[in-house]
């Protein structure tokens, strides 16, 4: 059985995951494990940090008293990750799927690198507790997940709607024709109407290539419409995927070699800020 890993941090997008990774599920057949990660202190909290050049006795009393509240706040983190993972296990539950939540403390993508080896999906939220009204703002999390995931990764968008019409951003790269590849196998996207598009000039390559993929999907039963649209693609597929009413865009994020040093593609990192439906990145 198939297993999606959500990430749930208590802000305003992990309910959407939540409801997501709910919907794949139950589509799938899959179970799912809500992952909340409790980060590592950082190292401006070091009480040797705060103590400063004080007296020694003082100095000694001051570090007592500051482990003892770094002690505390660990404790209320962890109170409050088990309640997160609670409300998220019975959320996921009540829609008839296998939930279990998993605790962590540690760095993020070393966790989720730990996690995925045996996962298909990680859907994680678009903007984290600290960015809910940083309209243009991904967060950390969000970054650090994309660039390290080896899997397929869903973006959430801020509130779960029903899922009718897919939007798939087609390029021609190798992580494009895996997003309509599985898309053409999954049986999650059955009877749904599909849109490709090809953002870029009308050559005879991206006929060609377009034309392949819409091919490869009426083969495995979908009805596809498709088009070839000049401009920049960041902001032709958000505007397609706004002014059309689609539920799901897809798309293929550029490949480890091109980010070492970067986020993602920048029309991948572009699509993401700016579109108001949830992504499904493709490596």
């Amino acid at each position: 059985m198939g297993k999606i890993i959500a990430l749930v941090d208590g802000s305003t997008y992990s309910e959407s995951v939540c409801d997501h990774a709910a919907w794949v599920a139950k589509g799938k057949g899959w179970s799912v494990d809500i992952l909340h990660v409790i980060g590592r202190r950082d190292e401006s909290t070091d009480p040797r940090n705060l103590s400063g050049n004080i007296g020694l006795g003082a100095r000694t009393a001051l570090l007592h008293e500051l482990a003892e509240l770094d002690a505390q706040r660990a404790k209320l983190a962890q109170k409050r990750g088990r309640a997160i993972l609670e409300d998220a296990v019975a959320r996921v539950s009540a829609d008839g799927v296998e939930a279990h939540s998993k605790l962590r403390m540690g760095d993020l993508v070393e966790t989720l690198r730990e996690m995925e080896a045996e996962a298909d999906l990680v859907i994680v939220g678009k903007r984290g507790e600290a960015a809910d009204f940083a309209m243009m703002h991904l967060g950390s999390n969000l970054e650090r997940a994309v660039r390290s995931s080896t899997k397929p990764v869903l973006v959430a968008s801020r509130a779960f709607q029903p899922v009718k019409k897919l939007l798939v951003a087609f390029d021609g790269g190798t992580s494009a024709l895996k997003a309509v590849d599985h898309v053409a196998r999954s049986e999650l996207f059955a009877g749904l109407d599909i849109h490709l598009l090809t953002v870029g000039s009308e050559s005879t390559a991206a006929k060609r290539g377009i034309e392949g993929a819409a091919a490869l999907l009426k083969g495995a039963g979908y009805e596809v419409t498709s088009e070839i649209v000049a401009g920049e693609p960041d902001k032709v597929i958000a505007d397609r995927a706004e002014a059309h009413d689609f539920d799901l865009l897809i798309m293929g994020a550029y490949g480890h070699s091109r980010i070492r040093n970067l986020f993602i593609g920048s029309t991948t990192t572009e699509m993401i800020r700016s579109c108001k439906v949830p992504v499904l990145l493709f490596r």
